[in-house]
């Protein structure tokens, strides 16, 4: 599947070359390791929104809003951090998190699409026609 145009603003390409280049033969690992943080801070988000708990926002939302930075993925960052600003002032304010509650519906759906993107551009397969070398492809 090709990324989309509007798939690939998902990612700042200048903060993703500089990650690459410095994290250098292990950013693929890194890379899995934001996959696994971030499954568990998309879960652990969605699990306290559910259960109205502030506090227990904050944690998994400045997770995310860190760990995507590092790899460029700006949108995701910026949301992470929207709902970890609502998180800390509704735990000051002694107030449910009702604010961030559209903010979490998006989460999911913009982490799965941008991880995706992430990882297409580390690792890249060549799409190749069916048929070999040397014959059409049908």
């Amino acid at each position: 599947m090709a990324v989309s145009l509007d798939d690939r603003s998902l990612v700042d390409w200048t903060a993703f070359a500089r990650s690459r280049n410095e994290l250098g033969a292990g950013f693929v690992r890194i890379l899995g390791y934001f996959r696994e943080d971030g499954v568990k801070s998309v879960a652990a988000i969605e699990a306290a929104m559910r259960a109205q708990n502030a506090a227990g926002l904050v944690i998994p939302a400045h997770t995310l809003k860190g760990e995507s930075r590092q790899f460029g993925a700006e949108p995701l960052g910026m949301l992470a951090e929207r709902i970890e600003t609502i998180a800390r002032d509704s735990v000051e304010n002694r107030d449910t998190p009702d604010e961030a509650l559209e903010l979490v519906v998006e989460l999911r759906p913009l982490f799965e699409r941008t991880l995706s993107v992430l990882e297409r551009e580390a690792n890249p397969i060549v799409e190749r026609r069916v048929g070999g070398f040397g014959r059409r492809a049908g």
